[in-house]
């Protein structure tokens, strides 16, 4: 069993009366955290049930609120019981069924999961309004990754891993960005065997998701929008160009994008900006949540040791840290471009406070500084900027700007103390 940080997040909301609703990309492990909480819930001595909108079996009592009462009063009688939906989004206005089902005051508690399609992430989300807890699960983490191709032997002292064991780590990252979080991939060995499984879970989503659950049309090229966006990764996206070449309307276009990132394909990442007239204001640059997924929809089969695209994957690998460190707190991730050309790759903005990130795909041997994060530093005057790079930990001085020369595997767990204290490492002062 892969360990998720999910897991003991769902374990203490059980005793929360709002419906726990899990969301994320089809075949990323939510059956499997359901029935992991199910078992754990069960040895404590509390009644459950699990019911699947996907088993036939099941389906009667979805026909109506009442038909589910009645099964769960069969089951629970008068007592607590913990009743777990899966497949939710199979269910036609999904989120005022469960709506009417909260609001009767019933003394179960509801677990409840689905894909992430847009009758998820839209309907229920508004008929839901303080009657939910949500919890994303994402493919895997990197850190859930080595946790589990290292039998958890380091889980509580990751950094130390990292920093010791470097010839592994390097593998363990490779394979990672080769292939990705699915737990189904992970946890099989042979390369044909994972490119199997990367197929079926494409082909599923195109299918069941995109096809059937949003009746997306001209699925061909949706599929071909997605193909496209593999080799432009941190790159700003082209609406006009895309179109034409995918021969469908701007607003189709948009449909499409929108429709991916919804469904936990593709995340879209909008321009920081003040000055109109300098910086690039409008269009989006895209990231994929798996790049596992993203290899395979790109072509790409194997291991990527030595690929002349490893600089944007990368990139993609240092956006997917970041986003799982900023999801759930106030701060907005963006990247910085202007007219003239200069840009950083990541801004983080939290409140009035700002830290660029440059990416560095590179065994750094000294502080480097680019010049797009000079002009960004001489611009805004942040407190820190950040240079994230394959194994380099050390710090210098630009002015009134820390700048922090960091190793990626500090963005994994160390995230407060990257934020607040300034690094051990040594510093060199610039002028």
């Amino acid at each position: 069993m892969i360990q998720r940080l999910i897991f003991q997040e769902l374990i203490d909301d059980i005793a929360n009366k709002e419906i726990s609703l899990i969301v994320g990309p089809r075949q990323a492990g939510k059956t499997t955290a359901m029935r992991w909480v199910e078992d754990r819930v069960r040895q404590q001595g509390t009644r459950t049930i699990f019911l699947n909108l996907d088993v036939e079996a099941d389906q009667p009592f979805f026909e109506s609120q009442q038909s589910l009462v009645n099964k769960l009063r069969l089951e629970f009688g008068g007592e607590f019981g913990v009743a777990f939906i899966d497949e939710i989004q199979r269910k036609e206005n999904a989120g005022l069924f469960l709506k009417g089902l909260f609001d009767q005051g019933l003394p179960y508690k509801l677990v409840v999961s689905g894909s992430g399609s847009l009758e998820l992430k839209e309907k229920i989300h508004e008929s839901l309004v303080g009657r939910k807890r949500l919890f994303e699960l994402p493919t895997l983490t990197f850190a859930e990754f080595v946790n589990y191709r290292t039998d958890y032997q380091y889980q509580d002292r990751l950094q130390q891993f990292f920093q010791v064991e470097k010839s592994r780590s390097q593998d363990l990252f490779i394979e990672y960005i080769s292939f990705g979080g699915y737990p189904r991939v992970v946890t099989q060995a042979r390369l044909e065997d994972k490119r199997r499984t990367l197929d079926e879970i494409y082909r599923s989503y195109l299918e069941r998701d995109i096809i059937a659950l949003l009746r997306v049309e001209k699925s061909e090229a949706f599929s071909r929008m997605i193909r496209l966006l593999t080799h432009q990764i941190g790159k700003i996206a082209n609406y006009s160009e895309l179109a034409t070449l995918l021969h469908i309307s701007m607003p189709t276009l948009k449909s499409y994008l929108w429709n991916a990132e919804k469904t936990f394909v593709l995340k879209a990442l909008s321009p920081f900006f003040t000055n109109l007239r300098k910086e690039l204001t409008k269009s989006p640059v895209f990231y994929f949540h798996d790049l596992g997924l993203r290899n395979y929809i790109g072509g790409v089969h194997g291991i990527l040791n030595g690929d002349a695209n490893l600089g944007s994957l990368f990139q993609n690998f240092v956006w997917r840290l970041l986003w799982e460190e900023t999801r759930f707190q106030p701060i907005a991730l963006h990247f910085w471009r202007t007219k003239d050309k200069a840009e950083v790759d990541f801004v983080l903005e939290t409140g009035s406070a700002l830290i660029p990130v440059e990416v560095k795909y590179r065994h750094m041997r000294q502080p480097q500084i680019g010049r797009a994060l000079r002009s960004f530093i001489s611009a805004y005057k942040p407190h820190q900027a950040w240079v994230v790079n394959l194994d380099l930990s050390s710090q210098m001085q630009i002015n009134s700007t820390q700048v922090r020369i960091l190793p990626y595997y500090q963005l994994i767990d160390d995230w407060g103390k990257l934020a607040i204290t300034p690094s051990p490492a040594q510093s060199v002062k610039s002028d």
